[in-house]
């Protein structure tokens, strides 16, 4: 073995290694799903992340897939990994097992109404099927608010502020600043518009996450290594009853009696002019 390769495996092994310690600490949990605003990097924080954990990748080129598969999509699919293709092909037989009306006798030209009705079913059926199989890092379409309930489920909102977003989407896409922020505000528009109308909520509410992380100083890789800590930390809390939850969860009451606040002093002037007049 020459030294390039022996320093290749050992890379591997401390990768295995690591990942094997990370399964170990998020047991349990079952998911990442990553919302974000447009030009973030919201979307390779999630690949890192994945990456680091070992988990497997739910972007929005295999929503597309999927979907294409269903003779309903609106542009071509990527081409995908063969880890990817797996999970695609037992998508589409679990749909076709519970919903063969989803995957049977598709016109070829659905009506828009159709259309939708089949894209949602899909792209719920996808992301139910993600936390079944586990181990997977979710990226938009909704999912965090699709799987609220579910405390297995970590979700991360990842922000930056608009004029840094303007220059990662004009050094990644290779557009000038005017067009970056035109893109970037039809992508977020349209994100806003998605979650509104399918779940009735405001996807930017910050109670809705687990952890919002904000890119405007911290790198993506920190940010992937936050949210892997932070999926720790709620894997440790899975088995605790609700009553155990919650910021009061474990403190008692303050030190001593709690004091009002004195209400400011008003000025001599304002006390003449409050009261001072006879009555008539």
């Amino acid at each position: 073995m020459t030294e390039s390769e022996g320093r290749v495996t050992t890379q591997a092994t401390q990768t295995q290694a690591a990942q094997a310690d990370q399964a170990t600490q998020t047991g349990g949990m079952r998911a990442i799903t990553v919302a974000r605003l447009y030009g973030s990097g919201g979307g390779e924080v999630a690949r890192r992340v994945a990456k680091r954990l070992g988990w497997r990748l739910i972007d929005h080129e295999v929503i597309v897939q999927v979907a294409y598969e269903l003779h309903i999509s609106e542009e071509e699919a990527e081409d995908l990994d063969e880890h990817t293709e797996g999970f695609i092909l037992r998508a589409l037989n679990s749909m076709s097992l519970m919903y063969p009306s989803m995957v049977e006798n598709v016109p070829p030209s659905p009506s828009p109404a159709t259309r939708e009705r089949l894209y949602q079913n899909a792209l719920h059926r996808v992301i139910e099927l993600a936390v079944e199989e586990g181990q997977s890092v979710i990226v938009g379409r909704g999912a965090g608010t699709l799987l609220e309930s579910r405390r297995d489920v970590l979700r991360a909102f990842v922000i930056a502020p608009l004029e840094q977003r303007v220059a990662y989407v004009a050094r990644r896409e290779g557009l000038d600043e005017a067009n970056a922020r035109k893109r970037i505000t039809l992508k977020d528009n349209g994100r806003r518009r998605y979650v509104q109308s399918q779940y009735h909520l405001q996807p930017d509410d910050p109670v809705r996450y687990d952890v919002t992380i904000n890119t405007a100083i911290l790198s993506l890789d920190a940010a992937a290594e936050l949210i892997c800590h932070t999926l720790a930390y709620k894997a440790e809390r899975l088995a605790e009853p609700e009553s155990e939850l919650g910021p009061s969860s474990g403190m008692g009451l303050y030190p001593g009696e709690a004091e009002d606040v004195a209400a400011p002093e008003q000025p001599a002037d304002a006390e003449q002019a409050g009261g001072g007049g006879t009555g008539g």
